[in-house]
């Protein structure tokens, strides 16, 4: 009798344990991945980004895992042998699945965007693109990966990802907050505008002040629970490389008029650096045969021909204008500038937050020094990338001060930039970021959770209970 009472007892306290101080308990989210091959003019490369489940406020908290860059040229370069645009993602994509788990590689979004290069390609030959992407797609495809597509963004796109992933990594729509241990919305939040020269084409991207838009030039997102506008434009034909094409085209051009020469001969070409040389064919040009350029090291002369390369007498004296008659609102706030405004300026020690007085200087001083001088100094500087710094940095004095209309005080805005924290600058992650947005969210899931304690008292009642309860069997 004095068992079962002991037994009774205890089961009544045991079951009292099991059910006081029961709480709703949230599982750890589940951590999702994604991967984008970011297809530009003169290279491609591979992001894989994660992010948690749950999400927040409808966009993935996302960080980048691993970046690939694929060995060659752009895809666009395949044009006359399409297999190999897709044969040259392998290498990269068996890389990102050793880094995402096998259990997860089926459910994983895979994108590919190509930019630029793609889209004059589609210009001059509209069936090779199309045979580009279609080989691309059918190795992506090959892969235990959710293909969602291989698609050619237009400019604007281009342009206002890179808006997005800049203000995402200097946590301009979102911030961790350690007291608060969640994401917040960061007070007076610091929008910067974004600046991004490729190959082919140049994008710029930025929040106008007050009423100083024109709305139909704007792209509105929402993200994290906010809606923006902002505005943004690209230049097809003013990236870094085609502006190095029209320019010899350009300078050729005079050269023959000037000289009357409609043959093959030396042409000295003030952007050109020094006595380094290199030889063009020129036919696709004038249809005089090969022409060997060779620089004069003439910095003013090299910043007025680049300047040619631009129509700005169409605009006029409108301050909303850039060249060409495109309408831009006056630039303000900060910019982060980066591909290749970022990698000439890096090679020129540029990069620190020098005055435009001072960049100016290096520059003009960098185009007056002798060829011989140049390649003793930099030894391990591609020797076909050496002699058109100068070209390169003064396309870009000219892009930032008489298109876009930076000045003196607003020179110091721009930061030159190509990584913040670990992860690139570019479009893809804020594509990743936006595509989130349609990705659904998964709700978290709950389980019914005890203090560690109580869950403990619980089980050993629960023994004694048993072992009572056997006694009490076996008297």
């Amino acid at each position: 009798t004095a068992i079962v009472g002991v037994l009774i007892a205890v089961s009544v306290i045991a079951l009292v344990l099991s059910l006081v101080k029961i709480e709703d308990v949230t599982l750890p989210p589940i951590v999702k991945y994604g991967m984008v091959f970011d297809a530009g003019s003169s290279h491609t490369s591979l992001f894989v980004y994660e992010w948690d489940s749950d999400k927040e406020n409808d966009t993935g908290v996302v960080s980048q895992t691993l970046s690939c860059d694929v060995q060659g040229q752009g895809i666009s370069s395949y044009a006359n042998d399409p297999p190999k645009a897709g044969d040259s993602l392998r290498e990269c994509l068996d890389k990102a699945l050793k880094v995402i788990p096998a259990a997860k590689q089926r459910d994983v979004p895979a994108y590919l965007g190509a930019t630029a290069g793609m889209r004059l390609l589609r210009e001059q030959n509209s069936s090779a693109a199309d045979q580009v992407l279609a080989e691309v797609a059918k190795t992506m495809q090959e892969y235990p990966v959710a293909f969602k597509g291989a698609r050619i963004l237009t400019g604007e796109e281009e342009g206002a990802y890179g808006w997005i992933t800049i203000n995402y990594l200097l946590e301009s729509f979102t911030k961790y907050s350690r007291k608060a241990h969640t994401w917040v919305h960061p007070e007076a939040a610091n929008i910067f505008g974004a600046l991004d020269l490729g190959g082919a084409s140049t994008q710029i991207s930025f929040m106008p002040k007050g009423s100083a838009m024109n709305w139909n030039e704007a792209s509105k997102f929402t993200l994290y629970g906010y809606n923006y506008s902002i505005y943004t434009h690209s230049y097809l034909c003013y990236g870094q490389n085609e502006m190095l094409k029209r320019l010899a085209k350009e300078l050729i051009a005079v050269r023959g008029e000037l000289g009357g020469e409609r043959c093959a001969g030396s042409l000295k070409l003030v952007c050109l650096r020094g006595r380094g040389s290199e030889t063009k064919q020129s036919e696709n040009y004038l249809g005089i045969g090969n022409v060997t350029l060779e620089g004069r090291g003439n910095a003013s002369a090299c910043l007025a021909a680049v300047k040619k390369l631009f129509n700005f007498s169409a605009c006029g004296q409108r301050q909303d204008c850039t060249f060409d008659g495109v309408y831009q609102p006056p630039v303000s706030g900060q910019f982060i500038a980066f591909s290749a405004f970022y990698y000439n300026f890096k090679f020129l020690n540029l990069t620190e937050g020098q005055s435009l007085a001072a960049v100016r200087e290096t520059i003009e001083h960098f185009c007056t020094r002798s060829w011989e001088d140049l390649s003793s100094s930099y030894p391990k500087e591609n020797p076909e990338r050496l002699p058109k710094y100068c070209a390169n940095a003064n396309y870009i004095l000219t892009l930032l001060l008489d298109a876009y209309k930076f000045n003196e005080t607003s020179w110091n805005n721009i930061f030159f930039q190509m990584k913040v924290g670990s992860a690139d600058v570019g479009w893809m992650l804020g594509y990743m970021l936006n595509l989130t947005n349609m990705i659904p969210a998964e709700a978290p899931a709950w389980v019914k959770g005890h203090f560690p304690s109580l869950w403990a008292a619980a089980v050993a009642f629960i023994v004694l209970t048993l072992a009572l309860g056997l006694a009490a069997l076996l008297l």
